[in-house]
């Protein structure tokens, strides 16, 4: 029987949440640049282009970190690949943020605050997660190869 982490997850079940992860983000990839990809969406204006880049950065240093952890499962990978795709990823909402590409209208003009407040989440989830995740890098740096317990 493999051992579990202390969340209880076995190594084979983090294995199978790396995989589903690299899925996702290679489809968004391929789905956001594909053409006619990101243009389809009625909701997102020409000005979309201005995130499009950072967007991407994040998603694909989210698919090479699961990569990464299919490849090594560590605790010290684990919260360095951590950090890097919470940092990418806070970049992506400030731009989101400053740009705000989206555009509602009619019944649907209400969406604008709901997708304000949600990037708002992120950027603050995202900034307290940099913080988690440079304590756990450091306390992991003493014992880099265990299994991580987190997932």
């Amino acid at each position: 029987m493999p051992s579990k982490a202390a969340t209880g997850r076995s190594a084979a079940s983090r294995r199978l949440g790396y995989l589903i992860a690299i899925i996702v983000n290679g489809a968004l990839l391929f789905l956001i640049n594909d053409s006619p990809g990101w243009r389809s969406a009625a909701f997102l204006t020409s000005s979309t282009t201005q995130v499009i880049g950072v967007v991407n950065l994040a998603l694909a240093v989210s698919l090479a970190a699961n990569v990464a952890y299919l490849a090594h499962d560590a605790r010290w990978l684990r919260a360095l690949g951590d950090l890097a795709t919470t940092s990418v990823g806070l970049a992506a909402a400030l731009a989101i943020w400053q740009v705000f590409p989206f555009a509602f209208h009619g019944s649907a003009s209400g969406w604008s605050v709901v997708v304000r407040v949600l990037v708002m989440i992120g950027i603050v989830g995202s900034c307290i997660a940099i913080v988690v995740n440079l304590v756990l890098l450091a306390r992991a740096a003493g014992g880099a190869g265990r299994p991580s317990p987190r997932h």
